[in-house]
């Protein structure tokens, strides 16, 4: 059995200079917390034992109780796996000794989908106007929880139709379409809430919470009958796989879903009905 410990003095300076080290590297908040958190995590079951004295069977044995005895998911052991690297390899510089550190295979799973009736109905399930210009503005976008919250009023271009997405995932900023009937929407919105420098402000000004977005569409969904699975991310899911069913050239999905590489997008045409419609199932062909 493994016991939990408080922080030895040096583990603790162990993590702190992993987090400046995120921080002057240039690692996005989110990424920072989910390593500290994680190797926060690992040092609290050494005990006394330093944490530059282990060797690579050490963490071994460690990963694998996170998988026998705690049931880590696959995306867990991962997010462990990519903290400790990043202290050895990085900090301590001890790369070549923890370069091949075993991860277990992500299992293959489709993007949940709804279909353009349930947004539509989803939607009219929103009578709070802000609430129901949150969710238009993340179908009509395909945007992360964390881009919706942080728009600012002056991202929406309305003359050259385009919404500003600063500082997305790894970083990046890209620009995506304005819906014409969002851009109305939001017009009505911004006469009646008056934003400041948030679009969708929550409590002193501020950017509007990310959980708070979760539970506007998770009661949305349950209004409308809707019950598939899925959060905020699965109106992205469901915006990307609309856009390919009409015609759309996958890398310009790509742009606009701000992805690094083709093969993320690509998943897309595994879940999109365009094709599989035109397909006849053998059974059907068969003489009866």
């Amino acid at each position: 059995m493994i016991r939990d410990h408080l922080l030895s003095d040096e583990n603790a300076e162990a993590i702190r200079l992993m987090r400046d080290l995120l921080i002057m590297k240039g690692y996005s908040a989110n990424t920072r917390k989910t390593y500290c958190n994680e190797f926060h995590q690992f040092l609290r079951l050494l005990g006394d034992t330093s944490v530059n004295s282990l060797e690579k069977h050490h963490i071994l044995s460690y990963l694998l109780w996170l998988i026998e005895k705690n049931n880590y998911s696959e995306q867990h052991v991962h997010s462990a796996v990519n903290a400790i690297k990043f202290y050895y390899e990085k900090v301590m510089k001890r790369g070549k000794e923890f370069y091949d550190l075993p991860r277990p295979r992500k299992p293959y799973k489709l993007p949940d989908i709804l279909s353009q009736d349930e947004v539509m109905r989803i939607i009219n399930n929103i009578d709070n106007l802000k609430h129901r210009m949150i969710i238009m503005t993340c179908y009509s976008a395909g945007l992360r929880v964390s881009e919706v919250v942080n728009l600012k009023v002056h991202d929406i271009d309305s003359n050259r139709m385009t919404i500003h997405i600063r500082g997305a995932k790894g970083k990046k900023d890209r620009m995506v379409v304005l819906s014409v009937k969002l851009l109305d929407g939001l017009r009505r919105y911004a006469s009646f809430y008056r934003p400041g420098d948030y679009l969708f402000e929550g409590l002193n000004g501020g950017p509007y919470s990310a959980r708070s977005v979760q539970k506007i569409l998770h009661e949305a969904k349950k209004a409308a009958g809707v019950h598939k699975r899925g959060s905020i991310h699965s109106l992205r899911h469901s915006y990307a796989t609309h856009l390919l069913e009409s015609g759309t050239d996958i890398r310009y999905i790509q742009d606009l879903l701000g992805h690094n590489s083709i093969k993320t997008t690509m998943r897309y045409t595994h879940v999109s009905l365009r094709d599989i419609r035109n397909i006849e199932s053998p059974l059907d062909k068969l003489p009866w």
